[in-house]
């Protein structure tokens, strides 16, 4: 892959009948807690981040990654990789460090993590953001970047997470939405809730690429592709094809590869159609008038990819060889993609279970079998007992490394920001931690603005001097 990723991810909190007059939204405080009072996975906040964010609410990791509160659920935010099995094996670590504090906390069996985007109950969802470094000086031309919004719209064939039912958000001029008809299941989670294809502000208006220009890195070489469109994968194998084609397309569009006659007339309403499709056509209107299938315009970019990316490394290779395998396997045989693509294994799982049943879609039974699908503990989540063919399970078995909640990557930003968090770890004096710096105290920082270098030496030198330990410096408690 060879590109700076990062995926942030919002964990649903489910509570058995054995906590029924428990807030939701007390466990993700107590496990965040826990993590960085008793397991000591992290250094804790002494600062405000934002207005949302006091002291206590979160930390880094001493993975490099990031664990904090945000609107009642617990978000885990992962180092900065460079490679995509790196990316997708910590990914999954913020599953390990949730499950694990379960059950050291004894709670495993009454409260449960669920990595997924909607609340069926309260039609509240939670996101699964995707962060690509690019350089500054690529092209973002409406006609570039509606090429990518294209790519997005469509890569949801075989990155949906799959749901049962629908949801109609407002508009964002607020008005109301039309009646339409019952959908059954859908591809996507997210679909729904995308209501514009380029906007700035997250809170008020779900969008496909949020246009925030917040780099994380030197401004002058690096921008940052922020992603709100993604669902949450129990798949590392679908996990992998969704960050490392959309990597693939981020090469082609700064390379200058990107074709032109890939646009379509509204995104946002093709995202929508793509998902709720019965037929699996998958249909989408362009710009110029024409229609195309959303698995014919996941070919073109293939082609491209095959063209200009090939044998660049052994991973890209493995990419594209895998990337045309679910293309062919969403045309003639999606039984091979069970374990792999989630929406094709979870309607799998809901149509067996339905027969066997004698259920219709709109039993209530089927959202429960929907949540559970995503449920992080390997004893109770659907998706762990489901066995893929051997190159998925193969892809699916490698990626998950024991260890990784206290090492971080060893080729980014990630390996000297996790030195200073276990230096901070037991300091008493003021620490201020940060994606691209470190400070210890508002006159002495270290700016690490190129996520490709480790800064170990550089970090292994700033903490090294000689400083004097204030007698008003105490640890902030968590709240």
């Amino acid at each position: 892959m060879d590109r700076i990723v990062g995926i942030e991810t919002e964990y649903g909190c489910l509570l058995s009948e054995q906590e029924p007059n428990v807030n939701s939204e007390l466990w993700p405080a107590k496990v965040k807690n826990y993590l960085f009072r008793q397991a000591r996975a992290g250094t804790i906040d002494l600062h405000y981040r934002d207005y949302e964010e006091p002291p206590g609410n979160g930390g880094f990791l001493l993975n490099g990654g990031r664990l904090y509160l945000d609107m009642g659920h617990i978000e885990y935010a992962s180092p900065e990789c460079l490679h995509l099995h790196d990316l997708v094996t910590y990914d999954l670590t913020g599953d390990e460090l949730l499950q694990s504090s379960l059950i050291a906390l004894g709670a495993e069996g009454r409260v449960s993590f669920i990595k997924n985007n909607v609340d069926h109950h309260t039609g509240a969802t939670f996101g699964c953001h995707e962060n690509y470094l690019m350089k500054r000086e690529a092209q973002f031309t409406p006609p570039i970047l509606g090429t990518l919004l294209t790519f997005l719209a469509t890569r949801q064939i075989f990155t949906g997470a799959g749901r049962v039912g629908q949801s109609n958000p407002l508009a964002f001029d607020f008005e109301p939405p039309q009646p339409e008809a019952q959908i059954n299941f859908q591809l996507s989670q997210r679909a729904d809730h995308i209501v514009n294809d380029i906007y700035q502000w997250v809170q008020f208006n779900r969008a496909i690429i949020n246009a925030r220009d917040e780099p994380l890195a030197d401004y002058r070489k690096y921008r940052r592709l922020h992603l709100l469109i993604g669902d949450s994968n129990m798949s590392p194998f679908a996990t992998a094809l969704k960050i490392g084609t959309t990597s693939c397309i981020l090469s082609l569009l700064e390379e200058g590869h990107l074709p032109r006659n890939l646009v379509l007339a509204d995104a946002v309403q093709s995202t929508r159609d793509i998902s709720r499709d019965p037929t699996e056509r998958w249909i989408v209107d362009l710009e110029d008038g024409k229609t195309i299938g959303a698995l014919d315009v996941q070919w073109e970019f293939h082609q491209l990819a095959q063209k200009y990316l090939c044998n660049t490394s052994a991973e890209m290779n493995w990419l594209l060889e895998n990337w045309g395998f679910v293309l062919e396997a969403l045309a003639q045989n999606h039984q091979s993609l069970i374990g792999g693509v989630d929406w094709i294994t979870k309607k799998w799982l809901l149509e067996t279970f339905m027969e066997s049943e004698k259920l219709n879609w709109d039993h209530p039974w089927l959202q429960s079998i929907d949540l559970e699908y995503h449920n992080i503990d390997p004893a109770r989540g659907l998706f762990f007992g489901v066995r893929p063919g051997k190159r998925i399970a193969e892809w699916n078995s490698s990626v998950r490394r024991p260890g990784t909640t206290h090492v971080s990557p060893l080729n980014t930003r990630a390996s000297g920001r996790a030195r200073a968090v276990a230096f901070f770890q037991n300091c008493n004096f003021p620490y201020v931690i940060n994606w691209d710096s470190i400070a210890c105290d508002s006159r002495d920082c270290l700016v690490m603005g190129d996520p490709f270098q480790t800064y170990n030496d550089a970090v292994d030198r700033f903490l090294a001097k000689p400083r004097p330990i204030s007698p008003s410096s105490t640890e902030v408690d968590c709240v």
